[in-house]
């Protein structure tokens, strides 16, 4: 019922919001108002390259396309924006591949630990054949995939000890994202999963009720959430994207050469984005450090040997392991 309820205060946020746009439109001669909604604080990397977008996208279109970015969960979080999405409420959002799982099976692979040896081999598979047709997956629940921003490796941070082992972990309650392959990946590794709201974590960790959680190091740094955790160890156990998706009801309303402007601005901002994440990375890191974090960086081996089962277990689903397969083939 609590669900409910604030489902529907974000829907009637959303309605003014889009009937604002849409009254801007109409007085616009026919200018095409994409509504673009994220969780994510305004100097982060990904924010930066939503502007990116907007500034190409009007620029192509000769100002008949506009993109409104609302940032910091004003219109709601991850799993409420898709939802929005679904509904035509919302355009465009960013959401992070473990989410997604939650909407389409096929996002599942991403979460899975060291499923990608580096970035490079992880580049080679989202911008390839295999990530495009995990993108068009979506299509049957009305999110049309667009592209995919770096999201770094996710690593543990801590409270109490640091994590140098997975034998570390036991006893230890983890946050960790609405993903089903996330929570099977800390339980796998001796730790306890629980799932909260990435808005909610701070307060979280402050009451105790988690010991630490799992992030990239601008997440870390960014949320300060390094005032309470104070060991940071690099294991990279995932490398989750993030996904940019578009609402099929607005796709399916675009001309076909609005649609070509459309990736060009989306090309332009992963492109953006991405060198943005690679200085990001460094300055968070150098940041939380000079803050009085320990950073660790422990034998991943150890890690991986602990998750190996977990990606067997997925034989029995020929989707699945039938995408681990091609990623695995595109190993340099």
């Amino acid at each position: 019922m609590l669900r409910t309820i604030s489902t529907l205060n974000k829907l009637s946020k959303i309605i003014a919001v889009v009937s604002i746009a849409c009254l801007w439109s109409c007085q616009s001669h026919k200018r095409e108002v994409i509504t673009l909604a994220h969780g994510l604080d305004q100097q982060h990397s990904v924010h930066k390259a939503m502007l990116k977008l907007g500034e190409v996208l009007y620029e192509k279109s000769g100002g008949t396309m506009e993109v409104r970015v609302y940032p910091s969960q004003q219109l709601g979080n991850e799993r409420e924006l898709l939802e929005l999405l679904q509904l035509g409420s919302v355009d465009i959002t960013k959401v992070s591949a473990a989410v997604m799982e939650n909407f389409v099976p096929e996002y599942k692979v991403f979460s899975l630990p060291y499923v990608f040896i580096d970035k490079e081999h992880a580049f080679t598979v989202l911008d390839g054949e295999v990530g495009q047709r995990i993108l068009k997956s979506g299509e049957k629940v009305k999110l049309h995939g667009l592209g995919y921003y770096d999201s770094g490796s996710r690593s543990f941070y801590t409270k109490s000890k640091p994590v140098n082992q997975p034998s570390d972990l036991e006893g230890m309650k983890i946050r960790v994202q609405e993903s089903i392959t996330a929570m099977a990946m800390v339980e796998a590794m001796g730790g306890a999963p629980t799932p909260i709201a990435f808005g909610e974590l701070y307060t979280a960790l402050q009451a105790g009720v988690v010991d630490g959680a799992e992030n990239n190091p601008p997440s870390f740094y960014l949320t300060r959430h390094y005032e309470v955790c104070r060991y940071y160890s690099l294991n990279e156990h995932s490398r989750v994207p993030d996904v940019l998706l578009m609402s099929a009801h607005t796709w399916d309303r675009l001309s076909l050469e609005e649609k070509e402007w459309v990736e060009e601005a989306v090309k332009a901002s992963v492109d953006f984005q991405r060198v943005l994440w690679e200085q990001s990375e460094q300055e968070a890191l150098k940041a939380v450090i000079e803050h009085g974090v320990t950073v660790s960086y422990p034998e991943k081996s150890k890690f991986e040997k602990r998750v190996e089962s977990l990606k067997e277990t997925y034989q029995q689903d020929p989707l699945i392991y039938g995408l681990l397969e091609d990623i695995r083939k595109l190993k340099p």
